[in-house]
């Protein structure tokens, strides 16, 4: 019988020939992330279970990301919790400030994702890494405590969903779109705790950056994670950032899948998803007017440099609408540095954007971009629901960077067609 690509990476780490969906394992880790949220918690988890140290210090990440820098005293605690313990376990891995960047774009980045790995972190978008052709997923900080404890996690083995994409995008189409529109067909539980893999000729396409926005956002499917199998385009951003090998899987001709979606993509326009589920899925067409307060260019699903560059290729010569408060904020200090050096912070400040440092800030409402009550936000980021950016009474709208700048420009949500 043959296995898909999820199914031979836990099997490997599980130390089994071959595993079937609905199949309990015990797994060994090969990455393990907490960041400035969730690994306090995992933290006293571990010392409760009477844990010294960590089963292995370059195999620990902790990612100071969420709060930072600092917005008040608890989360200057939050994070002094998790500095405390990275000095005093030796972790190899640990990024605060000017190191420190949004997690899931900065683990690969920095070459600690490899394909054929099995990698767990306390934050749901963990399943990032799955571009890569790993095996990621979201846990609980209790689970990433009992792996900084043994380097092994249970799993249910998932059942695997296959998504192919055929045809020829429309301009602006990319990543963000084909994973929203997907979304908007399963709906947001219609992958649940199934393995999303994505395929065809579009995704063989697709750039490195496509691929971690496809793969960040199988979460809110529902899913226990996405993956795309690696290839030429994966080797070419592995080469100069890991230095090991790595070995590359595939799932087998005669893999079963639980069921197999096929989709035209020359059919699927730029997407919004309006609130408050990703997946309330509208082209940009049937959008209409709507009037908006603040843009939001970032983040772990489109803060990458591609990204912005699409933001600044929009935005150039231009400024956002009177009222618009357009924040961009790049996921790294790599980042940071390379959109400097290619002047898109000029664009972008000539626009009347603020640039942040790289955090998560906004995302989740925590600082840098709260909304207020009645307030609507066209933002790159991966959920909308209700109070996710602030206030319970406040609207979330997701788009991808192409359409988010049109809209800072416009003053409401728009194509970028509608500036050329």
């Amino acid at each position: 019988m043959g296995m898909t690509i999820t199914e031979k990476i836990l099997a490997r780490h599980a130390g089994l020939e071959e595993v079937n969906p609905g199949q309990l394992i015990m797994a060994k880790i090969d990455l393990a992330l907490g960041n400035d949220i969730t690994a306090p918690i995992a933290i006293a988890e571990f010392r409760k279970a009477g844990g010294k140290e960590v089963f292995d210090r370059e195999k620990v990440v902790l990612v100071a990301d969420h709060f930072t820098p600092n917005k008040d005293i608890d989360s200057a605690e939050q994070c002094k919790i998790i500095r405390d313990f990275a000095r005093e376990q030796c972790i190899v891995n640990y990024f605060e400030g000017g190191e420190a960047g949004i997690e899931h774009v900065l683990l690969p980045d920095k070459g600690l994702i490899r394909p054929g790995e099995l990698v767990i972190g306390a934050d749901s978008h963990t399943c990032t890494y799955g571009a890569l052709g790993a095996f990621s997923t979201g846990v609980g900080s209790t689970d990433l405590a009992a792996v900084m404890l043994t380097g092994k996690l249970w799993f249910r083995i998932p059942e695997t969903v296959k998504f192919v994409y055929h045809g020829k995008p429309q301009k602006w189409v990319e990543g963000k779109d084909l994973i929203i529109y997907t979304i908007g067909d399963i709906g947001v539980d219609g992958a649940l705790y199934q393995a999303m893999e994505f395929g065809g000729e579009v995704i063989e396409q697709l750039p490195m950056a496509g691929r971690f926005t496809i793969c960040n956002m199988a979460i809110e499917a529902g899913a226990k994670s996405g993956i795309i199998a690696p290839d030429k385009i994966t080797g070419e951003y592995l080469q100069g950032r890991v230095d090991q090998p790595y070995e590359q899987l595939y799932s087998d001709n005669k893999a079963t899948y639980r069921e197999v979606k096929e989709y035209d993509v020359s059919r699927i326009e730029p997407q919004v998803a309006f609130p408050h589920l990703p997946g309330n899925a509208r082209g940009i067409s049937q959008v209409g007017d709507v009037p908006i307060d603040q843009v939001v260019i970032g983040s772990c699903t489109n803060g990458r440099l591609e990204d912005l560059r699409v933001a600044a290729g929009i935005l150039n010569g231009k400024k956002a609408s009177n009222g618009i408060r357009l924040i961009v904020i790049p996921a790294t200090p790599g980042i940071y540095h390379q959109a400097l050096k290619e002047g898109l912070f000029e664009v972008f400040l000539s626009a009347g954007a603020i640039i942040g440092p790289p955090t998560c800030g906004p995302c989740l409402g925590g600082h840098m971009g709260v909304l207020a009550k009645g307030e609507r936000a066209v933002t790159t980021t991966n959920r909308n629901f209700v109070g996710r950016m602030g206030h319970p009474e406040s609207e979330v709208y997701l788009t991808n960077p192409a359409v988010a700048a049109a809209s800072a420009v416009l003053g409401r949500i728009g194509s970028p067609e509608e500036l050329q």
